[in-house]
């Protein structure tokens, strides 16, 4: 195969997760791209590897990225490794890849764990469908935006949550849910003091308000079940009508009309003065 960039799933805290496939192509390549290189050696070590590290994360600068595309260039294949997981899920990498793709770099997938499908499988909700939101801004109007999202989606949501403000989320998820909107919160997976708890918001709110939190967290969030009806347009004639019983004009009907309708402003003066 031509020089690869390798993207790489690694264990989100038990080595025994580690497929082959991700321990041989870590001891195969040339240079790893790592999210934090400590931590990484560990992984490196564990699996025999020799691969040269390189820093590479959601801060990292342009010259940091353009390295590693020298690299590629220059005939060395690359794996790309978060701290644990999959890559790119809410992790650095994917301006990596988009770059790679773009000089028509072969990418290739080596899947493995992700705390997302790890904490609903266990969480014994709904994951037929789910909606995945990762990290939500710790304040200002777009956190506020994306809980009403989490409140009124009919599947179950996924969120990702730093230990120390795992309260403050569930908190606020129950001001924008409801207090009996069930959940469940996952930290630690895969590591020896896993742990899942599930129950309704409220509780867990109230649970996690006291409870030291350590470990990586993931917070999953039961949908409402219903799927919001689709809104049709309303019927141009029938609007008409009764715009004109209310009084209005014909001219500013046939302009109200193509303003919600969407119909051009020449077929609603036609169909007002059809009427």
């Amino acid at each position: 195969m031509a020089v690869t960039l390798y993207v790489v799933a690694t264990p989100l805290g038990n080595l025994d997760d580690l497929s082959p496939r991700a321990a041989a192509t870590l001891a195969r390549v040339t240079v790893v791209a790592a999210e934090d290189t400590r931590h990484t050696k560990v992984l490196l070590a564990h699996v025999g590897s020799r691969a040269e590290l390189l820093s590479f994360h959601a801060h990292s600068s342009d010259a940091a990225l353009g390295r590693i595309l020298h690299l590629l260039g220059s005939g060395k294949d690359v794996a790309l490794v978060t701290d644990a997981g999959t890559p790119t899920v809410s992790d650095p990498g994917a301006a990596l890849v988009a770059a790679a793709r773009e000089r028509d770099v072969p990418v290739v997938t080596v899947p493995g764990p992700t705390a997302v499908a790890a904490a609903l499988a266990v969480s014994g909700l709904p994951a037929d469908r789910y909606l995945f939101l990762g990290f939500l801004p710790r304040k200002g109007g777009e956190r506020r935006r994306l809980l009403e999202t989490v409140a009124q989606s009919a599947w179950t949501t996924v969120l990702f949550e730093a230990p120390n403000r795992v309260a403050e989320l569930l908190a606020d998820l129950v001001a924008a849910c409801g207090g009996e909107r069930r959940a469940a919160v996952a930290r630690e997976l895969t590591k020896v003091f896993e742990e899942t708890r599930v129950g309704t918001l409220a509780v867990l709110a109230g649970y996690y308000a006291e409870a030291v939190v350590r470990g990586e967290v993931t917070v999953i969030v039961a949908g409402t079940g219903r799927v919001a009806p689709e809104e049709r347009p309303p019927d141009p004639a029938e609007r008409a009508r009764r715009l004109l019983a209310q009084g209005m004009t014909r001219k500013d009907v046939a302009e109200q009309l193509a303003e919600e309708t969407g119909i051009t402003r020449n077929r609603a003066y036609r169909l007002v003065n059809e009427l």
